[in-house]
């Protein structure tokens, strides 16, 4: 089998040993390059560069960036001023590093002084500008900010299909990054099918402290629980569900499989990282601690009746005398898949729709509509097949679910064989323990047990559109370690599918994300506020001028 950790030990090795040889021909002491931390500042030290990009070399997946950058620049030290050249002595530092340590050449810092002949070249300007743009970029979008776009109509009408948002990592505390030498700007692949990350060095669970923790009705967003095995082939439904409607072994050999989209081949199966699962995002209903339960689509928390946001979705029948016209579907904005389909009985049609509130009560007022029923799964009615825990023990549906308590770390489950399907995942997946079931007996790494007391939070997320969505009852709990962070600010929303000018969604910009929905538009004030700085600082640069003195930028 295959190790890569022997490789690494190679790396550092020539990587340190090149360091020694270039500290000694830059007049340091060789040995330095062998203390952790110390080496990254006798290595700026030589070069000249700022005592704090330290700090940077410490950031993981930044910090390996970092690396091949003052490489890089230790490369100019050495004649090696080329685009070409450049890149090369970063990408292979450890190649790069010990053939310059080792070679005659002498290791002397360029002058560029604006009283000498010598400058820098243009490729050197422009590429050490981007790569450090492309650090800074990467620092913020891993722990402060980063934009997401909504894909899905799960959310609708509180977050919908087009909408642009920053979501916040620092609210709960940013995740170090488990797979740190990944691509810039990527998330599990790159050109189709290749990974855009590497597992040569993965990294622990990590987060740094937040502002607050995960609370009801937040919008969060989160790697898939089920997305730690995916088919190449195929996202939706997962992997996990395609066993469950399948077979274990008809996806593993590969057969082919019918689905609403016609036949499908599963492909490869693929693990992935933690981090490198698909990030979705919901509304969170239960934290840690909470009991759960549905009756009849209505949410209850702890036994209280659970409010949605306003803007939130329920399933209709809708009847009418006649088809509705587009402009109905328009003015309503009506836009989930198949909600302008009806079927017609006689001298009656009939739709199914997706409505909030205000939809609901404004179609009723239409004078081809003859009634409106929810669409409710009765109570009872087992659906063992999609939905969590996928057993007979627990015969819930997407509207009649739970009772269910939500895991809160430190806390102990009595276990039996009846309601081990609600935990299970949760002890071997995310908790990373063996478990054996012989008989009425569980085995838990290989001892008898009959309780389970668990290491990290959970929590229960749904989308607001319900009956579109697929979220905690199609795949059970969200552990705290798959979080990734809050949705917080919209920036830009755009429709689909139609003309240019019907495009923009202008009372959707600049709106905050929050427990019920959205806040107002600050677009126009924000716009007002950013022609304001920039007037003020055009005037300033004008009158700068005018005195003779050299602008600022």
């Amino acid at each position: 089998m295959f190790h890569i950790q022997p490789i690494l030990y190679v790396i550092i090795a020539l990587t340190v040993a090149g360091l020694w040889r270039i500290f000694e021909k830059a007049g340091e002491k060789g040995w330095k390059a062998l203390i952790p931390i110390y080496n990254y500042h006798i290595w700026l030290k030589i070069l000249k560069r700022p005592w704090w990009w330290i700090f940077i070399f410490l950031i993981p997946g930044v910090g390996f960036m970092m690396v091949m950058v003052v490489s890089a620049i230790t490369g100019v030290s050495f004649q090696k001023k080329k685009a070409w050249e450049m890149i090369l002595s970063g990408l292979l530092f450890f190649v790069y590093l010990p053939y310059m340590g080792f070679s005659k050449e002498k290791f002397q810092l360029p002058v560029f002084d604006n009283t000498k002949k010598e400058k820098p070249t243009i490729a050197h300007e422009w590429m050490e500008a981007i790569v450090f743009a492309v650090i800074a970029a990467t620092i913020i979008r891993t722990f402060f900010l980063e934009a997401y776009t909504i894909p899905t109509p799960s959310e609708e009408k509180t977050l919908m299909v087009g909408d642009y948002l920053f979501v916040s990592k620092a609210s709960y505390g940013a995740r170090i990054p488990m797979t740190p030498i990944s691509f810039p700007f990527a998330h599990t692949t790159i050109a189709g099918n290749v990974n855009s990350y590497l597992e040569w060095l993965t990294l622990p669970y990590i987060r740094i402290p937040g502002f607050t923790k995960v609370q009801r009705h937040d919008a969060v967003v989160f790697n898939f629980p089920e997305g730690d095995t995916v088919c190449a082939n195929m996202d939706n439904p997962s992997y996990y569900a395609l066993c469950r409607l399948y077979g274990k072994e008809a996806v593993a050999s590969n057969q082919p499989i019918r689905t609403m989209g016609g036949v499908q081949y599963p492909g490869a199966i693929i693990p992935r990282p933690l981090d490198q699962e698909e990030n979705y995002i919901k509304r969170c209903i239960a934290v840690a601690g909470d009991t759960l339960s549905i009756r009849a689509a209505q949410v209850y928390i702890n036994g209280q009746k659970d409010e949605v946001p306003e803007e939130s979705q329920m399933r209709y029948l809708v009847t009418t005398k006649a088809p509705l016209d587009a402009s109905v579907f328009k003015k309503l904005d009506i836009t989930d898949d198949g909600s302008t389909d009806y079927q017609q009985n006689g001298s009656q049609y009939y739709y199914e729709m997706n409505l909030t509130k205000a939809s609901l009560k404004a179609l009723k007022e239409n004078s081809d509509v003859d009634s409106t029923e929810p669409e409710i799964e009765q109570y009872g009615r087992a659906d063992t097949k999609d939905i969590f825990p996928f057993s007979p023990h627990y015969p819930w549906n997407v509207d009649n679910f739970g009772p269910l308590w939500i895991p809160k770390a430190g806390a102990t489950v009595k276990l039996d064989t009846a309601n081990l399907p609600l935990y299970k995942r949760i002890i071997t997946a995310f908790e990373h323990n063996t478990l054996d079931v012989k008989g009425a007996t569980i085995y838990i790494n290989g001892a008898p047990a009959n309780s389970y007391t668990f290491k990290m939070d959970y929590y229960f997320m749904m989308g607001d559109n319900r009956h579109n969505s697929v979220d905690s009852r199609y795949w059970g709990f969200v552990p705290e370690d798959h979080v990734v962070g809050k949705a917080s600010f919209i920036w830009m929303s755009l429709k689909q599918h139609v003309p240019f000018a019907q495009k923009f969604r202008i009372k959707r910009f600049f709106t905050f994300v929050n427990s019920e929905g959205l806040s107002r538009s600050y677009f126009f004030p924000g716009l007002l506020i950013i022609l304001i700085a920039f007037l003020y600082f055009y005037f300033k640069n004008r009158r700068t001028e005018k005195k003779g003195l050299k602008p600022n930028k």
